[in-house]
């Protein structure tokens, strides 16, 4: 069976990277569609044996309602309807904030503390798994923890029927999945060490705002130290994520 990966890429810089590489080796072929260009979605009902990537983006789902954003609203709609089809799909920050949006969750600004303070979650961090891989193959060869890349500033409500699977000391909702056919992953694992230095440029005033003026240079030190890691990490989840949602394209 000849499967699509269908990505739906919203910025530049923010590219499916080590996702493509995993899908290739599935034997996968790749389509990328550009809605923040103008470029139309696909009709669900027409994509058989099709698996959807949404990925990240610097603009939010509560802005969807701007004008210049129309497109990302449009999206929505169409992501609800592929939902509801109950076809599979990945969601990354964004995407994965889109994801649950249109299972019915919402999305608000991540605040901590006692009074609550805004806080974005930016930089190299861990992530604990809230389920046994005994008990979620998603999870298998990933054990207790695992480091990721955090970059974001909002937090997801989940619908009632996600299953929250990993969290963070400061967002809990880090990764989930609703049923089977959709996974959700508000950090990011697909950033690969060629492609940073371009988030690192789009994003320089983003990181600085997160974790003041040494910001930049310690996400360096930290990708120098943790990034191959990462990366065997996420190839890892990826491929667990990829078995599952091809399972579903063959059920």
């Amino acid at each position: 069976m000849n499967i699509t990966l269908l990505v739906i890429q919203h910025i530049d810089h923010e590219e499916p990277d080590l996702i493509c590489k995993v899908a290739a080796e599935h034997g996968m072929q790749i389509r990328t569609i550009r809605p923040d260009q103008g470029e139309e979605l696909p009709d669900p009902h027409k994509c058989p044996d099709t698996i959807a990537l949404v990925l990240g983006g610097p603009m939010g789902v509560n802005e969807r309602f701007s004008e210049e954003l129309s497109w990302l609203n449009q999206e929505l709609k169409w992501l609800s309807t592929w939902h509801r089809l109950e076809k599979p799909v990945l969601g990354i920050c964004l995407g994965a904030q889109l994801l649950a949006q249109a299972a019915g969750g919402s999305v608000e600004t991540l605040r901590v503390g006692e009074p609550p303070q805004r806080l974005k979650e930016v930089g190299i961090g861990a992530i604990h798994w809230l389920k046994k891989s005994s008990e979620e193959t998603l999870l298998l060869g990933l054990g207790t923890s695992m480091l990721v890349l955090h970059w974001h500033g909002d937090r997801i409500q989940l619908p009632e029927d996600a299953t929250l699977l990993g969290s963070s000391l400061h967002c809990a909702e880090q990764i989930f999945r609703i049923g089977r056919h959709a996974i959700g992953m508000q950090c990011h694992l697909e950033v690969t060490e060629s492609n940073l230095e371009r988030w690192i440029e789009a994003d320089h005033a983003y990181i600085l705002s997160a974790l003041g003026p040494g910001g930049v240079n310690r996400l360096r030190n930290d990708w120098d130290r943790l990034g191959m890691h990462l990366q065997e990490s996420g190839e890892r989840l990826f491929n667990n994520v990829f078995r599952q949602l091809k399972d579903i394209c063959s059920s």
